[in-house]
């Protein structure tokens, strides 16, 4: 069972967010937790799929947010296009998302040990051997599940097709 619809979209730090999915795992109210992750930089339609397939997973969906300067680092100058909180507030938006957190780190790794998902959802531009934090998947015991569809939407892509038309 997921939270009450007034807590859904909710931006946590991710000590407060680990805090509170214990506690619904007491009472029983979260059985299944599946976290997905990304910059959400641009949101798309892409997005929304592998988030819905995510949550279609388990019982509550948390979304964790590359930060800024890890945006930056992955994408080049210029990104994210929207800042962390404008991102958060998007994806924490969409009804399939119950939680959003955000991450420094280059992997998810710590965000991982910190909250151990039952399920660790990675879009199909991955194989679960391609996972970059499959051995810390596979340590704590967290089924990783490849979701979405095809590959066929990029936030780079939608950019580029802007700045095209503009031109």
């Amino acid at each position: 069972m997921s939270p009450p619809p007034a807590q859904r979209g909710r931006f946590l730090g991710r000590d407060e967010l680990a805090r509170r999915l214990a506690e619904l795992r007491r009472a029983g109210r979260a059985t299944r937790v599946v976290l997905a992750n990304g910059c959400f930089d641009v949101l798309h339609v892409g997005h929304v799929r592998y988030l819905e397939d995510a949550r279609a997973r388990g019982d509550v969906l948390v979304v964790a947010l590359n930060a800024d300067a890890a945006v930056r680092a992955l994408k080049g100058p210029g990104r994210p296009v929207l800042p962390l909180a404008e991102r958060a507030e998007l994806v924490g938006a969409l009804r399939c998302v119950d939680w959003v957190t955000s991450f420094a780190e280059r992997d998810l790794a710590a965000t991982l040990r910190a909250l151990v998902p039952d399920v660790h959802a990675k879009g199909t531009d991955y194989a679960v051997e391609t996972v970059p934090e499959v051995e810390v998947d596979r340590e704590l015991g967290i089924e990783i599940a490849i979701c979405g569809d095809p590959k066929e939407h990029s936030s780079s892509a939608l950019i580029a097709r802007v700045e095209g038309e503009r031109e």
